[in-house]
């Protein structure tokens, strides 16, 4: 619709994209994609490392209990001695 020599465009205040917009949009977009790509391989590392250092808290847990088996043995040895 033509009101006094201007044209409505799409949305209320918005200007028609202009040809080096949209390439600066799609080169934007790419490097936000590689940013988020970079990030979720971030994350994967981190996770694979939290779960080394879980597996390895809860081998010396396990190594732990059996200790604390062994020292209560032993204590008990101690005391029907005396």
């Amino acid at each position: 619709m033509a009101f006094n020599g201007f044209f409505e465009s799409a949305a209320w205040g918005e200007s028609e994209p202009q040809p080096q917009d949209i390439v600066k949009d799609a080169i934007r977009k790419e490097q936000v994609l590689q940013e988020i790509t970079a990030a979720q391989d971030d994350l994967r590392a981190l996770l694979t490392r939290v779960h080394s250092v879980q597996a390895d808290v809860d081998k010396l847990t396990s190594e732990n209990a059996t200790l604390q088996v062994y020292i209560d043995n032993l204590t008990m040895q101690m005391a029907k001695r005396k």
